[in-house]
């Protein structure tokens, strides 16, 4: 039997898209073996200027202006403004898009970031016949307009609440499946024991374990957060994990410390990341959905410190509204928080665990893949018309 070929598209701005697709394929790959092939391309890169720049200019944006980000957000969000944006794209890279779709054939494209997915399916629709096209919403609660195309074949939504949004984006009920967001089956199958993670990283056996997260990209304000947190006198060791941010990580490693401390650069969601989670008791990180999906499977009460304006807003009330954890943007205020969940003694904080558990969903990335694998089993689509 040939091996069935599974095209994911993506783009790195921020780390979640891949991330995401990383999580599909090594599920696809336990699944099925040697019956799937795959191919990824950064569609973003392959467009023309400024569009190829994106992966370089979002972590910018947003690390240097939210109220820039928020006006940029908000002029394309809503129905109408969206489909013009899409035409836009397409339109300024038809000839980029097209070569994508000739030299990267499939029998199935699953698409992980909202921006490229129409203008993508668009240009497959210029072949006599074409894959399935799938979309995964990489956004959890507050899900921008881009996502929802009543064209794509399925789409995987991760909330009741982005479910309810594409209905009114004009997606038809049995065109989206309420999965959660997916999460790596390596990430799943690596969460051990507290004592045996911390003994691995040599982390204080009998100390409480403040996890501080600053995103793939080294965002969410930790260089501010954590001189005011390690100011406190904790009884507790502090965890930084600073991302690809090497100035970040350098900064926080020349300081003198008052607390008990390890400071980590970018690690691997396969491995490390989920044995620091296992080894951690408090995670505090920006509302970046993939940290919240993970930090929820762990069992980690959260502290948002931080958020991304637009599509992270929904996902700090899907904790606080569960009492899996708090927002807390400024650092003061998250120091005295740390303190008082730390009084508050093991119990309540297992309490914000279990609610944290409450909201996981680590057979997400299941669901997608086996369904990722019934429709590259299915017929190609001839084209209905010309695009």
């Amino acid at each position: 039997m040939t091996a069935k070929r599974v095209l994911f598209l993506f783009s790195d701005t921020g780390g979640g898209h891949r991330s995401a697709f990383q999580a599909i394929r090594d599920a696809l790959e336990i699944r099925y073996g040697d019956a799937v092939t795959f191919d990824a391309v950064d569609v973003l890169r392959e467009c023309r200027w400024p569009f190829n720049k994106q992966p370089e200019l979002y972590p910018r944006v947003v690390n240097t202006s939210k109220l820039l980000w928020a006006l940029m957000y908000h002029s394309f969000d809503g129905k109408r403004r969206a489909r013009l944006a899409r035409q836009f794209i397409y339109r300024n890279n038809r000839r980029a898009l097209r070569r994508v779709v000739a030299e990267h054939p499939a029998d199935v494209v699953v698409c992980t970031h909202s921006v490229i997915a129409n203008p993508t399916f668009r240009a497959f629709l210029t072949l006599e016949e074409r894959p399935p096209f799938l979309t995964v919403v990489t956004d959890l609660v507050t899900t921008p307009s881009f996502w929802y195309d009543p064209r794509v074949d399925h789409c995987f939504v991760p909330t009741e609440t982005a479910y309810r949004r594409g209905l009114r984006l004009g997606m038809s009920p049995s065109q989206m499946q309420i999965t959660g967001l997916p999460v790596n089956p390596h990430f799943i199958n690596s969460i051990t024991s507290k004592d045996e993670a911390r003994q691995k990283f040599g982390f204080e056996a009998d100390l409480p374990a403040v996890l501080i997260v600053a995103g793939s990209e080294g965002m969410g304000g930790i260089s501010k957060l954590v001189p005011v947190l390690d100011a406190q006198p904790l009884d507790a060791q502090l965890i930084v994990i600073c991302g690809r941010n090497a100035a970040l990580k350098s900064q926080l490693e020349g300081r003198e410390w008052n607390n008990a401390h390890q400071v980590f650069g970018y690690v691997t969601n396969y491995d490390e990341m989920p044995q620091i989670m296992a080894a951690s008791d408090v995670i505090v990180t920006k509302a970046g959905p993939s940290t919240i999906s993970e930090a929820a499977i762990a069992g980690l009460p959260m502290i948002i410190s931080d958020r991304i304006p637009g599509q992270e807003t929904g996902n700090v009330r899907l904790v606080t509204e569960n009492d899996a954890g708090i927002y807390v943007p400024k650092p003061e205020k998250v120091a005295e928080l740390i303190v008082d969940w730390l009084r508050e003694g093991p119990e309540r904080l297992q309490q914000r665990a279990d609610n944290a558990k409450r909201i996981a969903r680590p057979d997400a990335v299941w669901e997608i893949a086996d369904s990722v694998w019934d429709w590259a089993n299915r017929p190609k689509f001839a084209r209905p018309y010309a695009s």
